[in-house]
């Protein structure tokens, strides 16, 4: 498991108004390709007489990015090189374009794309994080208030609860540093009593 990395802790916008044509650039926190998609639909929702939407993601050793209808290689890798430039990762940027009526040419465009997206993602909040992984613990139901506990001082995210007459199972998010203090103090808390199981990322 790859180590910490920096993200953006919030969104982050910047205008800017280049020949007439107006630049927004967005950026936020994505951890999966499904959540960066989600974060541009939106994007596509709030500006939705916009000319161009350029956009780029990077999660670890995945990325993607679009030039959004504009000439090839004047958008996508431009938002993405801004991205990559500042040591962001976890990250999706969305730069909209509304066309002005003058021609900005391959340079003009790769500078308006990548520097409203480099500005946006300076301006943005800084979070160190690590990555997450879903697991499913389970535990029977006497020692089920300690499982909270545990869950909440390792800061366990997106959980969600299923009940049996064996006790309860909480699916989750951990931070991936937090995982063996949390196996070990569950162990001890519940005398070695319990179920946990690595869900694969989908």
């Amino acid at each position: 498991m790859s180590g910490a990395f920096i993200t953006l802790d919030g969104e982050t916008e910047h205008r800017e108004d280049i020949k007439g044509s107006l630049f927004i650039a967005h950026a936020g926190r994505a951890d999966t390709p499904d959540q960066a998609i989600r974060y541009l639909q939106g994007l596509v929702q709030r500006y939705p007489d916009a000319s161009h939407l350029a956009w780029a993601w990077r999660m670890g050793a995945q990325y993607r990015f679009s030039d959004g209808g504009e000439p090839t290689g004047t958008a996508g890798q431009p938002i993405y090189r801004a991205i990559e430039g500042q040591g962001l990762d976890h990250v999706v940027a969305g730069v909209i374009r509304y066309f002005g009526g003058a021609l900005l040419g391959t340079g003009g465009l790769m500078r308006a794309y990548g520097g409203t997206a480099a500005e946006a993602l300076r301006q943005g909040r800084r979070r160190e994080e690590w990555p997450r992984i879903k697991l499913r613990v389970q535990v029977a139901f006497a020692v089920m208030g300690t499982l909270y506990r545990l869950l909440d001082e390792h800061e366990a995210t997106e959980r969600t609860e299923s009940y049996d007459d064996q006790g309860i199972a909480i699916t989750c998010m951990i931070a991936s540093h937090r995982l063996e203090p949390f196996q070990a103090m569950l162990r001890n808390a519940t005398r070695d009593q319990f179920s946990l199981q690595r869900i694969a990322a989908p």
